[in-house]
């Protein structure tokens, strides 16, 4: 990359370079993280046809013509072509078939194309065979460059420090709503220069806990509950997420300490796996490995981890079959729990980066399930 050029042109470079080596002959992006990563130029999905076209050799927005200055401030992709209300939006997508000799072979659709938009595009490439854009961009963007690890450190900052404020509550969270816990939590995210929440705040106390993608609800939280907080702040479009499970006073029920430790050190086995060349099932395997010795194999109902990027959930997925060998550069969650039906639940989750000599662990913030 020269000193002159940006990440996008970089990354647009990459994805023509793929298509090439991959024998496919174009991609078709929608407004989504897969646009924004190639672009620079991120909106969300309306009814209007606004795509971006790239073939091996070239690249054009198609897009209202409203949004012409919009995306000519964002994008270093110099080519758009507009329509205006009450025109054909697919005559210029004809247009750019022609002018990039797309009439045949390969061309890749964007995973995120609404159905619509997939039937008007598959009508303006009536002899092409059709595949997905993931099978080109999940590669690139699996490996982040500089300057997405600097925005995912500072989701990750940004969340431990919301994460030790929630915890010093203490006693002071006896009688919270899980709803007002959650809100305080998005507060909290946004005073320290989040943009927005990754996602909807989870805060499931005492038996809540052992549902894993419970959000929050209007129990109210008392002496003795483990709960599980699972949150994150979006950092210039990068998300962070932890999960930490905390009792904010008294003594948790009987069995949670055991389910606990067994839970950190699952976590600590999944982190101390993380290196290139390993298969990103072998930290699966070793966070499982852990909890199924010491007798909650079956209650650890999910994978170990998930790819974390423009999207919370995104490729390495890491779990049992997953044989995409592990590169620097790769950043995913490391996140066994253990759960308890009726009872409780208990999950520690950071972020790691693959680096050339192991990983490095985004997150620092405590690990105690004991408030202060």
């Amino acid at each position: 990359m020269t000193d002159a050029e940006s990440p996008f042109e970089t990354r647009l470079r990459a994805c023509q370079q793929r298509l090439a080596d991959r024998g496919f002959d174009g991609v078709v992006l929608f407004p989504s993280p897969n646009l924004y990563y190639v672009s620079g130029f991120r909106e969300e999905p309306s009814e209007r046809h606004l795509f971006l076209i790239v073939s091996r050799d070239d690249a054009a927005f198609v897009a209202p013509a409203m949004y012409d200055d919009q995306i000519r401030a964002a994008s270093p992709i110099e080519d758009c072509r507009t329509w205006q209300d009450g025109e054909d939006p697919m005559a210029v997508v004809s247009d750019i078939v022609a002018d990039f000799g797309l009439a045949d072979g390969t061309v890749l659709l964007d995973d995120r194309l609404w159905a619509q938009f997939t039937l008007d595009v598959q009508s303006a490439f009536p002899s092409v065979s059709f595949g997905l854009a993931s099978e080109v961009l999940d590669a690139l963007r699996m490996q982040k460059d500089e300057y997405e690890l600097g925005r995912l450190r500072d989701a990750a900052r940004l969340s431990d420090r919301v994460s030790e404020a929630i915890r010093q509550l203490g006693p002071d969270a006896i009688g919270m709503t899980e709803r007002d816990l959650a809100i305080e939590i998005r507060r909290r995210l946004v005073a320290e220069g989040a943009d927005d929440v990754s996602f909807e705040t989870i805060v499931g106390s005492g038996p809540n806990g052992a549902q894993p993608h419970y959000r929050h609800g209007d129990r109210e939280i008392e002496r003795g509950d483990p709960v599980v907080l699972d949150f994150g702040g979006v950092v210039d479009g990068y998300p962070g997420d932890q999960t930490r499970t905390v009792v904010f006073a008294g003594e948790p029920p009987a069995g949670f300490e055991e389910a606990y430790e067994a839970v950190l050190a699952a976590f600590e086995a999944g982190v101390d796996a993380v290196e290139p060349g390993v298969q990103a099932q072998a930290v699966d395997r070793a966070a499982r490995g852990v909890l199924e010795e010491r007798g909650f194999g079956d209650q650890f109902l999910h994978r170990t981890g998930h790819g974390i990027g423009l999207e919370v959930h995104e490729a390495p997925y890491i779990v049992e079959g997953n044989e995409t060998e592990l590169a620097p550069g790769m950043a995913f969650s490391v996140e066994p729990g253990v759960y308890v039906a009726d009872e409780f639940g208990v999950r520690i989750e950071d972020i790691v980066v693959v680096t050339e000599a192991g990983c490095e662990r985004l997150n620092d913030s405590s690990k105690s399930w004991r408030a202060r």
